[in-house]
Protein backbone atom coordinates (compact mmCIF):
# COMPACT_ATOMS: atom_id res chain seq x y z
CA UNK A 1 0.00 0.00 0.00
CA UNK A 2 0.96 3.79 -0.67
CA UNK A 3 -0.34 5.84 1.77
CA UNK A 4 -0.52 9.25 0.28
CA UNK A 5 1.22 11.60 2.05
CA UNK A 6 0.25 15.31 2.47
CA UNK A 7 2.75 17.63 2.03
CA UNK A 8 3.63 20.79 4.09
CA UNK A 9 5.69 22.48 1.53
CA UNK A 10 4.02 25.79 0.12
CA UNK A 11 6.66 26.09 -2.67
CA UNK A 12 4.19 23.82 -4.78
CA UNK A 13 2.11 27.22 -5.31
CA UNK A 14 5.26 28.54 -7.01
CA UNK A 15 6.03 25.82 -9.13
CA UNK A 16 2.51 25.76 -10.26
CA UNK A 17 2.50 29.14 -11.39
CA UNK A 18 5.82 28.85 -12.94
CA UNK A 19 4.67 26.48 -15.29
CA UNK A 20 1.64 28.99 -16.32
CA UNK A 21 4.42 30.62 -17.24
CA UNK A 22 6.53 28.67 -19.40
CA UNK A 23 4.35 28.44 -22.58
CA UNK A 24 3.96 29.49 -26.21
CA UNK A 25 3.93 31.44 -29.03
CA UNK A 26 2.59 31.99 -32.95
CA UNK A 27 1.65 34.45 -35.64
CA UNK A 28 -1.90 35.28 -37.36
CA UNK A 29 -1.67 36.09 -40.90
CA UNK A 30 -5.36 35.55 -41.87
CA UNK A 31 -6.17 38.31 -39.29
CA UNK A 32 -3.23 40.43 -39.40
CA UNK A 33 -3.51 41.80 -36.10
CA UNK A 34 -2.09 41.42 -32.54
CA UNK A 35 -4.89 38.51 -31.83
CA UNK A 36 -4.51 35.26 -31.84
CA UNK A 37 -8.09 33.65 -30.37
CA UNK A 38 -10.72 35.67 -29.10
CA UNK A 39 -13.14 34.49 -26.03
CA UNK A 40 -16.46 36.40 -25.73
CA UNK A 41 -15.00 39.10 -27.95
CA UNK A 42 -11.81 39.07 -25.41
CA UNK A 43 -8.55 38.85 -26.91
CA UNK A 44 -5.79 36.24 -26.50
CA UNK A 45 -2.90 38.49 -28.47
CA UNK A 46 0.28 37.45 -30.45
CA UNK A 47 2.64 39.28 -27.28
CA UNK A 48 1.05 37.70 -24.68
CA UNK A 49 1.80 33.84 -25.83
CA UNK A 50 5.14 34.86 -27.33
CA UNK A 51 6.56 35.48 -24.20
CA UNK A 52 5.04 32.14 -22.98
CA UNK A 53 6.28 30.13 -25.79
CA UNK A 54 9.94 31.76 -25.81
CA UNK A 55 10.01 30.15 -21.88
CA UNK A 56 9.02 26.66 -23.16
CA UNK A 57 11.93 26.36 -26.06
CA UNK A 58 14.88 27.89 -24.38
CA UNK A 59 15.88 25.25 -22.99
CA UNK A 60 14.91 22.83 -25.32
CA UNK A 61 18.11 20.32 -26.54
CA UNK A 62 17.28 21.52 -29.97
CA UNK A 63 14.80 22.99 -32.39
CA UNK A 64 11.31 21.95 -32.26
CA UNK A 65 10.04 21.08 -36.44
CA UNK A 66 7.69 23.71 -37.78
CA UNK A 67 5.02 21.10 -36.94
CA UNK A 68 6.01 20.57 -33.26
CA UNK A 69 6.11 24.10 -32.52
CA UNK A 70 2.79 24.65 -34.29
CA UNK A 71 1.35 21.89 -32.22
CA UNK A 72 2.74 23.26 -28.87
CA UNK A 73 1.28 26.20 -30.13
CA UNK A 74 -2.40 25.00 -30.37
CA UNK A 75 -1.77 23.16 -26.89
CA UNK A 76 -1.16 26.29 -24.41
CA UNK A 77 -3.10 28.40 -26.32
CA UNK A 78 -6.36 26.43 -25.91
CA UNK A 79 -5.14 26.33 -22.17
CA UNK A 80 -4.78 30.32 -22.68
CA UNK A 81 -8.73 30.16 -23.98
CA UNK A 82 -9.80 27.81 -20.82
CA UNK A 83 -8.35 30.19 -18.49
CA UNK A 84 -9.82 33.34 -20.09
CA UNK A 85 -13.10 31.28 -20.18
CA UNK A 86 -12.76 30.71 -16.62
CA UNK A 87 -11.97 34.22 -15.84
CA UNK A 88 -14.65 35.72 -17.05
CA UNK A 89 -16.61 33.28 -14.98
CA UNK A 90 -15.07 34.36 -11.79
CA UNK A 91 -15.97 37.93 -13.05
CA UNK A 92 -19.83 36.76 -13.07
CA UNK A 93 -19.50 35.11 -9.84
CA UNK A 94 -17.43 38.13 -7.63
CA UNK A 95 -14.45 35.57 -7.48
CA UNK A 96 -11.71 37.51 -8.82
CA UNK A 97 -8.28 37.27 -6.26
CA UNK A 98 -8.09 40.62 -4.34
CA UNK A 99 -4.77 42.61 -4.15
CA UNK A 100 -4.31 41.30 -0.75
CA UNK A 101 -5.31 37.34 -1.73
CA UNK A 102 -2.12 38.42 -4.43
CA UNK A 103 0.40 39.78 -1.48
CA UNK A 104 -0.62 37.22 0.94
CA UNK A 105 0.35 34.26 -2.14
CA UNK A 106 3.34 36.23 -3.22
CA UNK A 107 4.44 36.36 0.50
CA UNK A 108 4.07 32.63 0.58
CA UNK A 109 5.91 31.97 -2.39
CA UNK A 110 9.10 34.08 -1.74
CA UNK A 111 9.47 32.78 1.80
CA UNK A 112 12.21 30.22 0.98
CA UNK A 113 14.16 32.72 -0.73
CA UNK A 114 16.19 36.04 -0.11
CA UNK A 115 15.29 38.90 -2.39
CA UNK A 116 18.04 37.90 -4.54
CA UNK A 117 17.62 34.50 -5.45
CA UNK A 118 13.66 35.49 -6.21
CA UNK A 119 14.54 38.13 -7.96
CA UNK A 120 17.31 36.11 -10.25
CA UNK A 121 14.26 33.53 -10.80
CA UNK A 122 12.27 36.08 -12.33
CA UNK A 123 15.11 37.57 -14.71
CA UNK A 124 16.16 33.73 -15.39
CA UNK A 125 12.46 33.50 -17.10
CA UNK A 126 12.77 36.79 -18.47
CA UNK A 127 9.22 38.05 -16.24
CA UNK A 128 9.05 40.80 -14.31
CA UNK A 129 7.27 40.71 -10.68
CA UNK A 130 4.11 42.14 -12.60
CA UNK A 131 3.93 39.37 -15.18
CA UNK A 132 4.10 37.30 -11.84
CA UNK A 133 1.77 38.74 -9.97
CA UNK A 134 -0.92 38.94 -13.08
CA UNK A 135 -0.41 35.20 -13.82
CA UNK A 136 -0.35 34.47 -9.72
CA UNK A 137 -4.04 36.55 -9.78
CA UNK A 138 -5.14 34.33 -12.52
CA UNK A 139 -3.70 31.00 -10.74
CA UNK A 140 -5.86 32.12 -7.88
CA UNK A 141 -9.15 33.35 -9.19
CA UNK A 142 -8.77 29.89 -11.22
CA UNK A 143 -8.61 28.30 -7.79
CA UNK A 144 -11.79 29.50 -6.35
CA UNK A 145 -13.94 29.11 -9.36
CA UNK A 146 -13.11 25.54 -9.39
CA UNK A 147 -13.16 25.18 -5.55
CA UNK A 148 -16.83 26.86 -6.01
CA UNK A 149 -18.36 24.98 -8.58
CA UNK A 150 -16.72 21.55 -8.05
CA UNK A 151 -14.38 20.84 -5.53
CA UNK A 152 -16.96 22.01 -2.73
CA UNK A 153 -19.45 19.57 -4.11
CA UNK A 154 -17.50 16.19 -3.70
CA UNK A 155 -18.85 14.43 -1.20
CA UNK A 156 -16.85 11.18 -0.61
CA UNK A 157 -18.84 9.18 2.95
CA UNK A 158 -17.94 6.43 4.95
CA UNK A 159 -19.75 3.90 2.97
CA UNK A 160 -17.77 5.07 0.05
CA UNK A 161 -14.35 4.19 2.23
CA UNK A 162 -15.95 1.07 3.10
CA UNK A 163 -16.67 0.08 -0.24
CA UNK A 164 -13.51 0.81 -2.16
CA UNK A 165 -11.46 -1.09 1.04
CA UNK A 166 -13.32 -4.38 0.43
CA UNK A 167 -12.86 -4.06 -3.60
CA UNK A 168 -9.34 -3.06 -3.05
CA UNK A 169 -8.00 -4.66 0.24
CA UNK A 170 -5.23 -6.60 -1.56
CA UNK A 171 -3.53 -2.92 -2.15
CA UNK A 172 -2.97 -2.55 1.50
CA UNK A 173 -1.13 -5.43 2.28
CA UNK A 174 2.29 -4.33 2.26
CA UNK A 175 4.80 -7.50 1.06
CA UNK A 176 7.77 -5.76 3.01
CA UNK A 177 8.31 -2.62 4.80
CA UNK A 178 8.09 0.57 3.14
CA UNK A 179 10.24 3.59 3.73
CA UNK A 180 8.59 7.09 4.00
CA UNK A 181 11.98 9.36 2.56
CA UNK A 182 13.11 12.80 1.24
CA UNK A 183 16.55 13.83 0.27
CA UNK A 184 19.01 16.52 -1.06
CA UNK A 185 20.62 15.41 -3.98
CA UNK A 186 23.76 17.53 -5.20
CA UNK A 187 25.02 16.25 -8.36
CA UNK A 188 28.96 16.71 -9.91
CA UNK A 189 27.47 17.13 -13.47
CA UNK A 190 26.44 20.53 -15.48
CA UNK A 191 22.84 20.99 -15.70
CA UNK A 192 21.71 23.88 -17.21
CA UNK A 193 18.37 23.64 -16.12
CA UNK A 194 19.66 24.61 -12.61
CA UNK A 195 20.70 27.48 -11.97
CA UNK A 196 20.94 27.54 -7.75
CA UNK A 197 24.21 27.05 -7.19
CA UNK A 198 24.52 24.16 -9.13
CA UNK A 199 27.59 22.30 -8.55
CA UNK A 200 29.73 21.97 -12.24
CA UNK A 201 32.26 19.17 -10.55
CA UNK A 202 32.72 16.93 -7.79
CA UNK A 203 34.92 19.51 -5.90
CA UNK A 204 31.93 22.02 -6.00
CA UNK A 205 29.83 19.00 -5.07
CA UNK A 206 31.55 18.53 -2.17
CA UNK A 207 31.42 21.81 -0.92
CA UNK A 208 27.90 22.05 -1.64
CA UNK A 209 26.68 19.49 0.51
CA UNK A 210 29.04 20.27 3.27
CA UNK A 211 26.99 23.45 3.01
CA UNK A 212 23.23 21.82 3.28
CA UNK A 213 24.65 19.67 5.91
CA UNK A 214 25.97 23.07 7.71
CA UNK A 215 22.28 24.18 7.55
CA UNK A 216 20.67 21.10 8.32
CA UNK A 217 22.62 20.48 11.67
CA UNK A 218 22.15 24.32 12.60
CA UNK A 219 18.61 23.46 12.70
CA UNK A 220 17.16 24.56 9.40
CA UNK A 221 14.29 23.24 7.93
CA UNK A 222 15.17 20.12 5.63
CA UNK A 223 11.87 20.61 3.33
CA UNK A 224 13.27 24.58 2.60
CA UNK A 225 16.90 23.72 2.79
CA UNK A 226 15.88 20.98 -0.32
CA UNK A 227 13.82 23.35 -2.33
CA UNK A 228 16.38 25.97 -2.64
CA UNK A 229 19.15 23.76 -2.75
CA UNK A 230 18.60 19.86 -4.68
CA UNK A 231 19.47 19.31 -7.75
CA UNK A 232 16.45 16.65 -8.33
CA UNK A 233 14.40 18.92 -10.11
CA UNK A 234 11.54 16.59 -9.82
CA UNK A 235 11.37 16.49 -5.94
CA UNK A 236 13.02 19.38 -4.86
CA UNK A 237 10.16 21.64 -5.31
CA UNK A 238 8.10 19.17 -2.84
CA UNK A 239 10.11 19.29 -0.33
CA UNK A 240 12.76 16.52 -1.58
CA UNK A 241 9.91 14.09 -1.14
CA UNK A 242 10.60 10.68 -2.54
CA UNK A 243 7.71 9.08 -1.77
CA UNK A 244 7.23 5.47 -0.13
CA UNK A 245 10.26 3.31 -1.30
CA UNK A 246 10.32 -0.73 -1.02
CA UNK A 247 12.85 -1.79 1.75
CA UNK A 248 14.20 -4.54 -1.47
CA UNK A 249 14.87 -1.13 -3.88
CA UNK A 250 16.94 0.60 -0.63
CA UNK A 251 18.99 -2.50 -0.09
CA UNK A 252 20.10 -2.24 -3.60
CA UNK A 253 22.49 0.72 -2.19
CA UNK A 254 24.11 -1.63 0.91
CA UNK A 255 25.68 2.04 1.94
CA UNK A 256 22.31 4.14 1.98
CA UNK A 257 20.26 1.05 3.07
CA UNK A 258 22.50 0.47 6.54
CA UNK A 259 22.38 4.59 7.24
CA UNK A 260 18.29 4.48 6.42
CA UNK A 261 17.96 1.89 8.73
CA UNK A 262 19.37 3.31 11.96
CA UNK A 263 17.20 6.23 11.86
CA UNK A 264 14.47 7.18 13.52
CA UNK A 265 11.41 9.38 12.02
CA UNK A 266 12.40 12.53 11.78
CA UNK A 267 16.19 12.12 11.62
CA UNK A 268 18.36 12.48 8.48
CA UNK A 269 22.16 10.56 7.85
CA UNK A 270 25.76 12.13 6.77
CA UNK A 271 25.86 13.14 3.65
CA UNK A 272 26.26 9.66 1.30
CA UNK A 273 27.91 9.17 -2.43
CA UNK A 274 25.67 8.64 -5.31
CA UNK A 275 27.66 6.49 -7.93
CA UNK A 276 26.84 6.71 -11.46
CA UNK A 277 25.21 3.65 -12.54
CA UNK A 278 27.34 0.41 -13.55
CA UNK A 279 30.26 2.46 -12.46
CA UNK A 280 32.66 3.16 -9.18
CA UNK A 281 32.50 7.03 -10.42
CA UNK A 282 30.63 9.54 -7.92
CA UNK A 283 28.08 11.07 -9.88
CA UNK A 284 26.86 12.86 -6.75
CA UNK A 285 26.18 13.49 -3.03
CA UNK A 286 22.72 13.45 -0.98
CA UNK A 287 21.47 13.51 2.52
CA UNK A 288 18.19 11.44 3.42
CA UNK A 289 15.79 11.95 5.85
CA UNK A 290 13.38 9.20 6.88
CA UNK A 291 9.89 10.92 6.99
CA UNK A 292 8.02 7.53 8.21
CA UNK A 293 8.33 3.56 7.74
CA UNK A 294 5.58 1.34 7.11
CA UNK A 295 6.18 -2.42 8.75
CA UNK A 296 4.87 -5.29 6.44
CA UNK A 297 1.60 -6.67 6.53
CA UNK A 298 -1.87 -6.25 6.10
CA UNK A 299 -3.69 -2.55 7.21
CA UNK A 300 -6.90 -2.46 8.04
CA UNK A 301 -9.96 -0.04 7.36
CA UNK A 302 -10.05 0.99 10.99
CA UNK A 303 -6.74 2.51 10.58
CA UNK A 304 -7.31 5.74 9.98
CA UNK A 305 -3.99 6.30 7.61
CA UNK A 306 -6.27 3.68 5.20
CA UNK A 307 -9.41 5.90 5.74
CA UNK A 308 -7.35 8.62 4.48
CA UNK A 309 -5.76 7.38 1.71
CA UNK A 310 -8.73 5.67 -0.02
CA UNK A 311 -10.70 9.19 0.89
CA UNK A 312 -8.22 11.04 -0.92
CA UNK A 313 -7.91 8.86 -3.67
CA UNK A 314 -11.66 8.84 -4.46
CA UNK A 315 -11.95 12.56 -4.10
CA UNK A 316 -9.38 12.93 -6.34
CA UNK A 317 -10.56 10.97 -9.43
CA UNK A 318 -13.82 12.16 -8.81
CA UNK A 319 -12.48 15.54 -9.27
CA UNK A 320 -10.76 14.65 -12.45
CA UNK A 321 -14.29 13.65 -13.81
CA UNK A 322 -16.15 16.69 -12.25
CA UNK A 323 -13.54 19.15 -13.58
CA UNK A 324 -13.49 17.78 -17.25
CA UNK A 325 -16.98 18.12 -17.47
CA UNK A 326 -16.92 21.53 -16.02
CA UNK A 327 -14.67 22.59 -18.74
CA UNK A 328 -16.83 20.91 -21.40
CA UNK A 329 -19.67 22.93 -20.44
CA UNK A 330 -18.58 26.63 -19.26
CA UNK A 331 -16.73 26.10 -23.35
CA UNK A 332 -19.63 25.52 -25.04
CA UNK A 333 -21.60 28.29 -23.46
CA UNK A 334 -18.57 30.28 -24.80
CA UNK A 335 -17.90 31.96 -28.07
CA UNK A 336 -14.00 30.82 -28.96
CA UNK A 337 -12.26 32.08 -32.30
CA UNK A 338 -8.99 30.10 -32.47
CA UNK A 339 -7.72 32.41 -35.58
CA UNK A 340 -4.13 30.51 -35.28
CA UNK A 341 -6.41 26.61 -35.40
CA UNK A 342 -8.30 28.79 -38.74
CA UNK A 343 -4.84 29.87 -40.38
CA UNK A 344 -3.25 26.15 -40.02
CA UNK A 345 -5.98 24.66 -42.04
CA UNK A 346 -6.42 27.45 -44.98
CA UNK A 347 -2.69 26.39 -45.30
CA UNK A 348 -2.57 23.02 -45.37
CA UNK A 349 -5.91 23.77 -48.03
CA UNK A 350 -3.48 25.69 -49.64
CA UNK A 351 -1.09 23.28 -49.87
CA UNK A 352 1.39 25.06 -47.62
Amino acid sequence: MKLKHTKTVSILAFAAVLLLLAGIGCTNKEVGTDTMASVNGRKITRSEVQKFYDSQVADAPQKPTSEQADTLRLNILNQLINNEILMQRAEKLGLLATDEEVNAKLTEIKAPFTQQQFDQRLKERGITLDDFKRDLRRSITIDKVMNKEVTSKIDITDQDITDYYNQHKAEFNLIEPQYHLAQILVTSQPNPQIKNMKAQNEADARKKIQMVENRLDSGEDFATVAMSYSEQPETAQNGGDLGFIPESSLKQDKTAFEAISKLKPGQYTAVLPVMAPNTTQVFGFRIVKLLGKEPAGQRELKDPRVQQAIREQLRDRREQLLKAAYYEVIRDQAKVQNYFAQDILKEAANGK
